[in-house]
């Protein structure tokens, strides 16, 4: 029989079947059963955000608002009994708490409950779009979560690079704020050296609102040369990710198996145990 350790129970006492198969259908999407959970989960993740767009239309709400309530609550429910069924069935409900899925599981359905105290605070349930991230696993685009990783660890080799580079981005709007600030002045709309370094990063970013804009021509010169330097600096970060790209020579095949002790994802197709805990797979 397979064992499970608890955050509360000895690893070597051993789970019951119903426990285990309810872990098996919740959290792998390889089983017909697990796929069918996902497909369903997603399908009502969808519905409930319906519901809360159509909510917030006042045409619709002052029509059909007690349906829609009522549709709401009956969501908020289910979603509830679905995350309880998570920390139970999972061999570190800690754990999974406070993972990334964990969270966003229950800031799915705490906003109905607080609505209870504080009114609108109902419509960020649109933050259960999050869970619509599940879709990766039921249609197994394995390949795409390979991508991602892939793509994440390039921007972790590239970390200290990109920080240098925004160092350096700001440092060089201080400055050109600050010199516009000297060169306008007030009287053209540049009444202090934030709102000047604010100009600078619209310039140098190629936003450009047109808000305030230099009246001098030394002040047009030195915009212009802002200009110039914010079509440089966009393909600066490009060159970087680009290397960490390069130098990420080695790729791993990711499955869509989650560990039954910890419930961690993004296994290696050949893996037997659990890369965070150790635990068998």
């Amino acid at each position: 029989m397979k064992r499970i350790r608890t955050d509360d129970q000895p690893s070597n006492q051993p789970v019951s079947n119903w426990r285990y198969r309810l872990h098996e259908i919740i959290f792998e999407a390889e089983t017909p059963a697990g796929k069918t959970f996902d497909v369903l989960l997603i399908v009502c993740i969808i519905a409930s955000i319906i519901v809360v767009m159509v909510d917030s239309v006042s045409r619709w709400q002052q029509s059909i608002g007690q349906l829609l309530l009522i549709a709401e609550w009956a969501f908020t429910i289910l979603f509830s009994i679905e995350y309880v069924l998570r920390l139970v069935c999972t061999g570190r409900p800690i754990k999974y708490a406070t993972s990334f899925f964990g969270i966003v599981d229950l800031l799915a359905i705490i906003p109905t409950y607080l609505g209870l105290f504080l009114p609108g605070t109902k419509y960020l349930l649109v933050v259960r779009v999050l869970r619509i991230l599940r879709v990766f696993r039921v249609l197994k685009l394995v390949q795409y979560l390979d991508e991602a990783n892939y793509l994440l660890a390039a921007l972790r080799s590239s970390s200290r690079k990109i920080a240098v580079f925004l160092f350096a981005v700001g440092t060089l709007v201080v400055i050109c704020g600050s010199l516009m600030y000297v060169v306008e002045g007030e009287a053209n709309g540049f009444t202090s050296i934030p709102r000047s370094i604010y100009w600078a990063i619209v310039t140098l970013t190629t936003v450009g609102y047109g808000d305030i804009s230099p009246q001098t021509d030394l002040g047009q010169v030195l915009a212009s040369i802002i200009m110039i330097l914010g079509y440089g600096i966009i393909a600066v970060p490009t060159g970087i990710v680009t290397v960490g790209l390069s130098q990420a020579s080695r790729r791993t095949t990711i499955s869509t198996t989650s560990c039954p002790d910890c419930s961690s994802e993004g296994h290696a197709h050949d893996a037997l145990f659990c890369k965070d805990c150790g635990s068998k797979l």
